[in-house]
């Protein structure tokens, strides 16, 4: 099984695009649970981490943790 790799502030693309078309989420905390924010329309949604490594296709950019 592939590793999924992410962590505080990475931009991700998920499976399915968000209603407002954009496809890039930005990871905005994570835990037990983790929220990440759209990048198009600023919509933020929080998942269960099983939900979310479900949904998760892969890493765009590396985020800087220390923000």
């Amino acid at each position: 099984m592939q590793s999924k790799t992410y962590a505080l502030n990475d931009v991700v693309e998920m499976k399915k695009p968000h209603a407002c078309k954009t496809n890039r989420w930005q990871i905005t905390r994570v835990g037990m649970d983790i929220r990440i924010k759209c990048q198009g329309c600023g919509a933020s949604v929080l998942m269960q981490r099983r939900d979310f490594d479900k949904r998760f296709k892969k890493v765009l950019e590396q985020g800087n943790a220390a923000e």
